[in-house]
């Protein structure tokens, strides 16, 4: 049996290189072999820190008796979710029509040409209650596949047509955000903190978007900014948060923040980190900060992806052990392992968290750490490829120099480009500007040239054995536990409006959120990003620009970085630095120059500006009155 998962880009996969399952990798080969064979395939889709998704590969996957029938019955891919997110996401939406418990590991059984027409998430070994095991759930799929085909095939082609079918709607951007604010209210947890009950979630884009009300709104921003405050509070006092190293675990099964499944994200603490950074938690911040510096920073300067729940103990995989230990205890036991694989959009959120979180508190290592990242992604991910332009592409995800094939997605242009504007704005580089202006533009260009109802698409094109299967759809459109490829390029395109002046990247912006519209209205939890997006583009767009001269870290300095997404965009840089914006277009910086070499401030509103200022005291009174 050839052993095709050893040299994955995917630890996920690596993992299960020696089970006894015939594993293939995602690709058209193994749809061509079930096609051969005339068996049904099987996709199992998990990730690294899944828990149970090792229990599955324990107790299931390790089995030879189970693996010889299924062997013998499918062809069986496995698919790591963070690699292939689209192929994670079209199946996620195919499997809600057989199950409303949506997780990892997703078992989804589909027919040679793709169409999905069962699916679960675990399975124990043996029948548990009205849970049947595993290989009754293999016999009975195998069983309808060889006596009730027509069925099995009329099941996939509906689910099929109704994913190609599933298209956000355009409607209004949400004007009113008052409704919004209270259904947010409504659905907080007043004696533990958070929204809902269990099991609960950061959900930190809607934190962000409380964060941006309470700082730009007259309206609302108490019952916004009290709200954001409160979950923040609780979380960062709650068993969420590890004591030891800083970091935020990915989610609690208890509605008291007790009990945290204890998988750490990147994407998780990336944003995280923003959060308190923006709500003035310095301690906070920096705890989070600290732990992307200490566990998750690799050798590149990039960042894994996350770490491990389970931690080995006499031999034995146990969840949560590691964490329940002190600093010293810790040390003499085996940590969890790390997914080291690096992914481009997750990665774009830790620059643009570091970056903002380093500029706001004053903390040059922060923005360092951010420069590290943004350097290697910039130098092994963007623009990989043959000769000419044609042949470039976007890595979405690498490890230790193995690139994946995986199709990059719209979240990894676009959480890209949103953090090398934020480290361009921190470091008043224009090159890191320059460099998501191409991440966009290209973008936009994709979005043009193609069918869709967005402005924006791939450069490289959706994933290719979903697209020969007719199954590509537009991506996810809701912002859950973090931005979707949608919200993240099209708040991206805002920012760079907000620099250059060039009204396409507003228009797309505002075109993309209106696609989500009526839904962010309905379901705000959903939407945090793009609802921080409407936020902004319904306000008059607030602009400072301090040339700091010969002296940095000036208190115009410090102002600018205190308006900097807290209503508005703040930026300071050099002399030289401006110029350099200037030269390349971005209309922000023309003409802004320093007053006989002293800091010289410039607010703005929509690109017209006031007289500079060389005053601080004067400037904060002007901040204060708007």
């Amino acid at each position: 049996m050839p052993n095709r998962l050893e040299t994955a880009a995917s630890p996920y996969l690596r993992s299960h290189a020696t089970n006894p399952v015939d594993w293939w990798e995602w690709s058209a080969d193994a749809f061509a072999e079930a096609e051969r064979r005339d068996v049904p395939v099987l996709v199992s889709i998990g990730y690294s820190t899944c828990h149970w998704c090792h229990v599955m590969a324990r107790e299931s996957f390790s089995d030879p008796v189970l693996a010889a029938y299924l062997n013998d019955n499918f062809v069986a891919i496995k698919v790591d979710r963070e690699e292939h997110a689209e192929v994670d996401s079209t199946y996620l939406a195919a499997a809600s029509a057989f199950t409303p418990n949506l997780g990892w590991p997703l078992n989804v059984f589909v027919t040679p040409a793709g169409r999905a027409f069962f699916a679960g998430t675990y399975w124990p070994p043996t029948a548990v209650g009205q849970h049947p095991a595993f290989r009754q759930v293999l016999e009975s799929v195998a069983d309808a596949w060889l006596t009730r085909r027509e069925q099995v095939e009329t099941s996939g082609s509906a689910i099929a047509q109704a994913l190609a079918q599933s298209r956000g709607v355009e409607s209004e951007l949400v004007a009113d955000f008052a409704p919004v604010i209270d259904a947010l209210a409504a659905a907080e947890d007043l004696e533990h903190g958070g929204f809902g009950d269990a099991p609960k979630f950061p959900v930190t884009p809607v934190l962000r978007f409380l964060l941006d009300r309470g700082a730009r709104s007259a309206e609302h921003s108490p019952e916004a900014a009290g709200l954001a405050d409160r979950t923040l509070t609780a979380m960062a006092a709650s068993a969420l948060r590890d004591p030891v190293d800083g970091g935020f675990f990915r989610y609690s099964t208890q509605a008291d923040w007790s009990d945290p499944h204890y998988e750490r994200m990147l994407y998780d603490n990336a944003q995280l980190l923003a959060a308190y950074a923006l709500a003035d938690s310095a301690k906070v911040a920096t705890g989070v900060a600290e732990f992307l510096r200490d566990k998750l920073l690799l050798p590149s300067g990039a960042f894994a992806s996350g770490l491990d729940s389970e931690s080995t103990v006499d031999g034995k995989r146990v969840e949560g052990f590691y964490y329940s230990l002190d600093a010293a205890s810790r040390a003499r036991v085996e940590a969890p392992p790390r997914d080291d694989k690096i992914l481009t959009g997750w990665n774009g959120l830790a620059i643009e968290a570091l970056a903002l979180a380093g500029a706001r508190h004053g903390n040059a290592e922060w923005i360092a750490l951010a420069r590290g990242a943004a350097d290697f992604l910039l130098a092994e991910h963007v623009g990989v490829g043959g000769a000419g332009d044609a042949g470039k592409r976007l890595v979405r995800t690498s490890i230790d120099g193995i690139l994946s094939e995986a199709a990059a997605t719209l979240e990894d242009s676009g959480m890209l480009a949103q953090g090398l504007l934020e480290l361009s704005i921190a470091t008043g580089e224009v090159r890191y500007a320059l460099a998501a202006r191409d991440l966009i533009d290209g973008a936009l260009a994709a979005g043009a040239a193609g069918s869709g109802s967005s402005p924006f698409g791939l450069p490289g094109g959706s994933d290719s054995v979903l697209a020969a299967q007719g199954l590509s759809t537009e991506a996810d459109i809701s912002d859950g536990a973090h931005p979707s490829g949608l919200s993240a390029m099209a708040a991206a395109a805002h920012t760079l409006f907000a620099l250059t002046g060039d009204a396409q990247y507003r228009d797309a912006a505002e075109a993309s959120m209106k696609l989500v519209g009526q839904l962010a209205a309905q379901q705000p939890i959903s939407f945090g990003t793009a609802l921080t997006l409407m936020s902004e583009l319904g306000a008059p767009l607030r602009q400072l620009v301090v040339v700091t001269g010969d002296e940095a870290g000036d208190e115009l300095t410090i102002l600018a970085r205190k308006l900097h997404r807290a209503g508005g965009i703040g930026v300071a840089v050099s002399q030289t630095q401006a110029d350099a914006f200037a030269a390349s277009g971005f209309e922000l910086f023309a003409a802004r120059t320093a007053t006989d070499g002293a800091p010289t401030a410039y607010l703005c509103e929509e690109f017209v500006c006031r007289l500079p200022l060389t005053d601080a005291a004067a400037l904060e009174a002007l901040l204060s009155a708007n």
